[in-house]
């Protein structure tokens, strides 16, 4: 049973490899990685590999610092090079990026099935390139696994055929009780002088926050004068370091946030698990706090994960330097104990490894 993996950006990385540890499990399954070069830089690609044990990828191709039109084309042609190349039974594709539509529709044009592992997301905002690549994928692929009730009926709603979709559980809840297991936590608060739940910890990369300066600026602002009233920790983004420099703007005009450079997933698991709050416009790292049960503000007017905010664990913020003032000074953990399993029970890749095996038989 030959499989390619198509991964590109960061979370696809840790998806990847939880359900790769599966497959190694069964020699009757090859998997082939390939890896498009979305993300590009050593810290936001090379230590996922290292640090989560994913096969190294038998393709690099190295496409990436390009608009969303010219790197899924580019991806796209050279996907199907190597799928033509190589002959899978399946192609496995994860989230919303442009290497997860490129992959979709390279194996869709050649009849090859394809399982979309985080199916039924829908943010309902067309806007979003993510919407339009999670859409696309799921009305090209043969086995939807979905990760919670809610994007099960999204795809009953857009007439997928039952037999198709899977309610799996999300892939991510086995990464992050995995990385919890492997990381030494009180190793890593000392390595960046903080204390458990006296800090802030903060991601920014969306094209909607950091493309034009005034959402950028409002967002950083914001995190700097939080950042008076204890530590904040920004691990930053190349896209929002490269807008920062477009706009005349540099770390040190925010003396209040501590910038580091991107870091590998069990570190920041550890760090997730032991803030006092996560300020974030990532859909991953919005549920990676609620698996650690840390509050969370999502910088962003819809998400995804609506099962977050109905749950109190997070809160969406307008861009609004009050908005954003008040989010950061009131949001707390809910007082009513959240006992749901929304996301399974870290099983999943199991689940998905089992069904696709079942599938391909």
């Amino acid at each position: 049973m030959k499989i390619i993996t198509i991964v590109g950006a960061r979370p696809q990385f840790i998806k990847a490899a939880m359900l790769s540890r599966e497959f190694a499990k069964h020699a009757q399954v090859q998997e082939i990685i390939l890896h498009t070069g979305q993300h590009y830089d050593a810290n936001m690609s090379d230590v996922f590999f290292t640090e989560l044990g994913l096969p190294q990828p038998k393709y690099n191709l190295g496409i990436n610092q390009s608009t969303h039109g010219a790197m899924t084309g580019a991806m796209l042609t050279e996907i199907e090079k190597v799928m033509i190349e190589e002959n899978p039974n399946l192609v496995i594709v994860y989230g919303d990026t442009d290497s997860t539509l490129a992959g979709a529709l390279a194996a869709a044009k050649l009849s090859i099935p394809i399982a979309h592992v985080e199916a039924g997301l829908r943010s309902f905002n067309r806007a979003m390139p993510e919407e339009i690549n999670r859409v696309v994928t799921d009305h090209v692929s043969e086995l939807l696994f979905a990760p919670t009730r809610t994007a099960v009926q999204n795809l009953h709603d857009e007439n997928r055929p039952s037999s198709t979709i899977q309610l799996s559980g999300d892939i991510m809840f086995d990464a992050a009780l995995h990385a919890c297991q492997q990381v030494d936590h009180e190793q890593i608060l000392l390595q960046h002088e903080l204390q458990p739940k006296k800090y802030t910890l903060a991601t920014l990369h969306r094209a909607e926050n950091t493309d034009t300066p005034e959402r950028l600026l409002t967002w950083l602002e914001g995190l700097d004068d939080a950042g008076k009233t204890g530590p904040l920790l920004l691990p930053l983004h190349p896209r929002t370091k490269q807008r920062m420099a477009d706009f005349g703007k540099s770390q040190e005009d925010y003396s209040n946030i501590r910038f580091i450079e991107p870091i590998g997933y069990e570190t920041m698991s550890a760090l997730t698990k032991n803030a006092r709050l996560v300020v974030t416009d990532s859909g991953g790292l919005q549920k990676e706090a609620y698996f650690h049960k840390t509050p969370c503000l999502i910088l962003r007017t819809e998400t995804e994960w609506v099962e977050l905010t109905q749950n109190g664990w997070s809160l969406l913020v307008n861009c609004s330097p009050e908005d954003f003032k008040n989010a950061l000074a009131s949001h707390t953990a809910p007082s009513v104990e959240d006992k749901s399993e929304s996301f399974g029970q870290g099983k999943t890749a199991q689940f998905i490894c089992s069904k696709i095996i079942d599938y391909l038989k």
